[in-house]
């Protein structure tokens, strides 16, 4: 089941309203005592429905749960849609100059900040969750996939499992290896984090900035799954077809 209702971030874009979702597992209803971990994902009208995913096609999230049993609610929420980038301003911890795109101001650190401090207090309130970092996991990909690499080490004490499906780590290559170095990060943490092989080419050097962000985070002690996708392209096609990969590492117990 998934509930779709309105929310605003008043630090973000003031009252304007943008959508929330969020998935429970068919035995939420059923036993009311039970408590769950929590997926939060990037981009959440990519998600769950086609009609409302920007190019018509979403992940599949609510399929694959169901089909897989998996006991865990995911909660997502809708970018910024502003055609004065705001979706690249929320979804990037730095500032950052992009071809097309001129002068970005990054502003991760609020959606962050919003999202630790505000929304998931509320979802925590509000629903059966399993509050504690253990079981507090985070997902995105693209510009969510980048914010997902800053939230499980800027925000390591929240977050323990993170999923980033093509990062954009060319924004900003030299500040993301920076905050990988400087991020103090538990021991038991466990990242995800794939790049399609077709889509390598779309940015200069991606294949040694994406290897260069994979090595510091072994240097950093953490426990990576990481993939070139064969064949792998930058849509939420590709990314579906992912769901197994990174959604298995997020479960994976010893």
């Amino acid at each position: 089941m998934v509930k779709k209702w309105k929310i605003t971030i008043p630090e973000l874009t003031g009252k304007e309203k943008r959508r929330a979702y969020i998935y429970l597992p068919k035995s939420y209803r059923e036993d009311p005592e039970e408590r769950y971990p929590v997926l939060y994902m990037f981009d959440g009208h990519n998600v769950f429905f086609d009609e409302d995913a920007t190019f018509g096609k979403c992940w599949g999230m609510k399929e694959y749960m169901d089909y897989t049993a998996t006991q865990m609610i995911i909660v997502a929420v809708e970018c910024n849609h502003s055609p004065d980038n705001g979706r690249l301003s929320e979804y990037s911890p730095f500032d950052f100059k992009g071809p097309g795109v001129g002068k970005i101001t990054g502003r991760g650190q609020i959606t962050m900040d919003w999202l630790v401090n505000t929304f998931k207090p509320e979802i925590d309130q509000k629903y059966r969750t399993l509050p504690a970092r253990e079981t507090t996991f985070i997902a995105g990909s693209s510009m969510g996939g980048l914010m997902s690499l800053y939230a499980v080490t800027q925000y390591n004490h929240i977050f323990s499992r993170a999923a980033a499906l093509s990062p954009s780590i060319w924004v900003a290559p030299a500040k993301v290896e920076e905050m990988i170095l400087g991020a103090d990060i538990a021991p038991d943490t466990v990242v995800y984090m794939d790049y399609g092989a077709e889509e390598l080419a779309n940015h200069k050097n991606m294949d040694r900035k994406f290897a260069r962000a994979v090595n510091l985070l072994l240097k950093k002690e953490v426990m990576l799954n990481s993939r070139i996708v064969p064949g792998g392209t930058h849509c939420e096609a590709s990314w579906e077809r992912q769901l197994p990969f990174f959604m298995n590492t997020l479960i994976y117990e010893e």
